[in-house]
């Protein structure tokens, strides 16, 4: 998932290892028919939480959608086969009651829970897993995420418009409470890519609707969306979940703040307990509830193989060789020299580091431009942030003076950014990427010629060799040949790291119970609940109020 920077993003992240997967998953909830019956004829009253969160458009269609904001509230609509564990992020299960694996691990079948149910009472359907499945992947879509599908037989071919016989993709709904699906090869990894909202299922309804945004969409999730302005979005909680009884929240309040100053207001008189997103620390009166942990996550910027020359590695290996990586990553916590953290069993790697200007020149008379002034301009583009122009001058003032590179410096505003990075006209971006999943494949994937994430527009045969090559490998073996593509992405000039990431929020945690600090940086709304106050010993809590005289 994809999120804009901000001053609190500096660097550090806490390794965890994926739950593998089994043969066999655990037997369904026994309690499903009695968890559904106890909770459907009861009104609750219970707690709504506020929360503060910057100012955006939302998508509510999941297939549109690559923002961290977004990744959150999905969480309360949407609930796909898997979830994340509010604590380890590992997967846990969501609509899917069962499962099982092939002798070959390559084929899955998913059993659907009895009970789970849409919002307006309709059930859950293996069919409507599917057809969401194809959904994204329709070419003419072009949805950010379709390319991590490409783990399924056929899902890439049909993505790519190669293959239009959508029967041929590796998903298939025998009955109303099976899916089978079929992968390309083994992927122990493959239960906690399903905890992401691409993942998801979708009431037959809503596939006519090109713009969801009119009215609230038929979710699933344990909360549905009640309203949405330019002031507030309020999410329900949806009586028909499947797990509703456990469900701690009656309503989300999700107040859309301006700036970091309206968002510390907010939290100062107690209108919102958790503020998510960028806030002003000086103006925070009580910081007792500001949350710093590291996260899946690093601060990067790119050189695109969109043209010539800079489509030539010897050219922006270069670019990289002449870089005051020291000033670049002055005043970060933990500065980066690899793209991944490199976790545990991760082979360590050669990062970016140092300077060789004559290697740079050398580099660059081998491709053919061998003297200051032959390369044409380079356009990088930047956000409006002071942090991010600051590093582009540097490295503007660099290809300037070491190579003799005009450089211009195209500044777009924050709200526009990541859209721009979409198009062309510009030849180096800065982006924050938060993994998906625990797994060094999710930053690796998006740097493949045929993912929808390729903003740098990156085509390496090698490297396609070595990713397809993990593909079919397990354990240490696989992490040793993405750690192989790894370095062959930062020795060719392709990504610039700059910092590992981690987050920052303020949030009541004495009081507000679920929320745990995690290296996604994403909390589940359905285990959020506010903690009951119990009186001392020698204190009664009055039932009506009391009225001195």
């Amino acid at each position: 998932m994809r999120r804009r920077s901000s001053s609190f993003v500096i660097a550090f992240f806490l390794c965890f290892s994926c739950a593998s997967s089994s043969q066999t998953s655990p037997p369904p909830e026994a309690d499903d028919e009695a968890r559904y019956a106890e909770t459907r004829p009861e009104v609750f009253d219970r707690d709504v939480l506020s929360a503060s969160f910057p100012r955006a458009d939302v998508e509510l269609d999941y297939r549109k959608s690559y923002l961290a904001n977004e990744a959150q509230i999905y969480t309360a609509l949407y609930e796909g086969l898997f979830t994340y564990n509010p604590l380890t992020i590992s997967p846990a299960p969501g609509a899917a009651s069962a499962w099982d694996v092939s002798a070959d691990k390559k084929v899955w079948t998913f059993t659907i829970r009895e009970y789970a149910r849409y919002w307006n009472g309709d059930p859950v359907r293996a069919e409507d897993f599917r057809a969401a499945w194809l959904s994204v992947l329709e070419p003419e879509r072009n949805s950010p995420y379709s390319s991590l599908f490409d783990i399924i037989e056929g899902a890439r071919d049909y993505r790519l418009g190669v293959r239009k016989d959508a029967s041929l993709v590796g998903v298939s709904a025998p009955d109303d409470k099976t899916l089978v699906v079929r992968l390309v090869s083994p992927a122990s990894f493959f239960p906690a890519m399903l905890c992401h909202h691409s993942f998801s299922p979708m009431h037959p309804s809503m596939f006519a609707l090109k713009d969801w945004s009119g009215a609230p969409p038929v979710s699933n999730g344990p909360f549905y969306l009640l309203s949405n302005d330019e002031d507030e979005l309020i999410l329900a909680r949806n009586e028909l979940y499947w797990d509703a009884r456990d469900v701690g929240l009656s309503k989300v309040r999700i107040k859309w703040t301006a700036d970091g100053d309206e968002a510390a207001e907010l939290w100062n008189s107690g209108e919102v307990r958790w503020i998510s997103g960028n806030f002003n620390l000086e103006k925070i009166k009580d910081r007792s509830g500001v949350a710093v942990n590291p996260i899946f996550a690093t601060y990067y910027c790119y050189i695109r193989s969109a043209r010539k020359p800079w489509n030539d590695y010897r050219i922006r290996r270069a670019l990289t060789l002449v870089l005051p990586w020291e000033r670049l990553r002055e005043g970060y916590y933990l500065p980066a020299k690899t793209l991944v953290y490199p976790i545990e069993g991760y082979p360590e790697i050669a990062g970016l580091e140092g300077a060789d200007v004559d290697e740079a020149q050398r580099l660059l008379a081998e491709a053919g431009f061998p003297g200051d002034g032959d390369l044409p301009e380079l356009v990088l583009r930047v956000n409006a942030g002071a942090e991010a122009q600051r590093i582009g001058g540097i490295m503007a003032s660099a290809w300037k003076d070491e190579l003799g590179i005009k450089v211009k410096v195209e500044v777009v505003p924050a709200a526009v950014y990541f859209d721009s990075l979409k198009e062309d006209g510009y030849d180096v971006g800065f982006s924050t990427w938060i993994g998906d999943f625990a797994d060094p494949y999710t930053f690796l994937q998006m740097w493949r010629r045929d993912s929808n994430l390729n903003d740098a527009r990156h085509n390496d045969g090698d490297y396609e060799k070595l990713l397809d090559r993990s593909m079919s490998e397990e354990g240490g073996d696989r992490l040793k040949t993405l750690s192989e593509a790894e370095e062959l992405l930062l020795a060719r000039g392709n990504v610039l790291p700059i910092s590992y990431s981690f987050a920052v929020n303020v949030v009541d945690a004495a009081e507000l119970d679920g929320w745990y600090r995690n290296v996604l940086d994403i909390h589940p709304f359905k285990y959020l609940k506010f903690r009951r106050m119990m009186p001392l010993p020698t204190v009664v809590f009055a039932a009506t109020p009391v009225v001195f005289l």
